[in-house]
């Protein structure tokens, strides 16, 4: 009788491991989908949108140009994936000094945390005020999702130096892929409190799938038209 008992709480043991084994599979298999969906969706994307936008991208250059001669992209270093370094290309938008301007600039920053906000940035270009509002000094970071580096939504990257200045608990955000768009821009950008923003990255790792994907881009459309915290 005894034996009996003990095949049968073994029998169920075997049932219980092999559904949560299952369970697991299948977990990983979802997962699975849909990062092969979600990249599948990065290049279509991006290598449209490079086209689509190819005529505007030679007017913004050229308005860059005028306003003040010089290059018309910037190249940043910036963490991506589990914190590995690449480089994120912007429209640029400031003066060619403003890399060092910056150290002067340090007491009137407007935000909590590493990242570095100020209103009336005296090194913004006025037609790098234009395109940052619009949001459309990012848009060369079409090139970045292309080539795997970013995604078309994920967390935003942060420049290595200010990467430097987070906790290992914010460093969590670098579990992803960063993006384009995320939570943090479509609420607010830098009207967002530095611990907000984190959380929202958090909030994205842990919700992250196609259905969340597709509500933050449907987000983002009257975020960017409205340009709420760009700048």
């Amino acid at each position: 009788m005894q034996q009996e008992a003990s095949k049968m709480v073994l029998g169920i043991y075997d049932v219980a491991g092999s559904a949560a084994t299952q369970t697991s599979s299948a977990a990983g298999n979802e997962k699975s989908g849909y990062r092969f969906a979600k990249r599948a969706f990065d290049i279509a994307a991006s290598l449209l949108g490079l086209v689509v936008l190819f005529p505007l991208f030679l007017i913004v250059a050229a308005a860059i140009y005028i306003d003040d001669p010089g290059p018309v992209l910037f190249f940043q270093e910036r963490n991506g994936l589990n914190g590995k370094v690449f480089r994120m290309w912007k429209f640029r938008s400031m003066y060619q000094n403003a890399p060092e301007l910056r150290a002067l600039l340090e007491d009137q920053n407007e935000l909590d945390g590493p990242a570095f906000k100020m209103s009336n940035d005296p090194r913004v270009t006025r037609i790098g005020r234009f395109i940052r509002k619009a949001s459309i000094d990012e848009l060369p970071q079409l090139v970045n999702v292309f080539l795997g580096q970013m995604s078309i939504v994920g967390p935003r990257p942060l420049p290595t130096y200010e990467t430097a200045q987070l906790t290992p608990q914010q460093k969590k955000r670098m579990a992803v892929k960063p993006g384009l768009v995320c939570y943090w821009q479509v609420c607010g950008r830098n009207d967002v409190p530095f611990d907000e923003w984190m959380r929202m990255d958090y909030q994205y790792i842990n919700d992250a799938g196609v259905l969340t994907d597709l509500k933050i881009l449907c987000m983002a459309v009257p975020a960017v038209i409205g340009g709420r915290g760009a700048g």
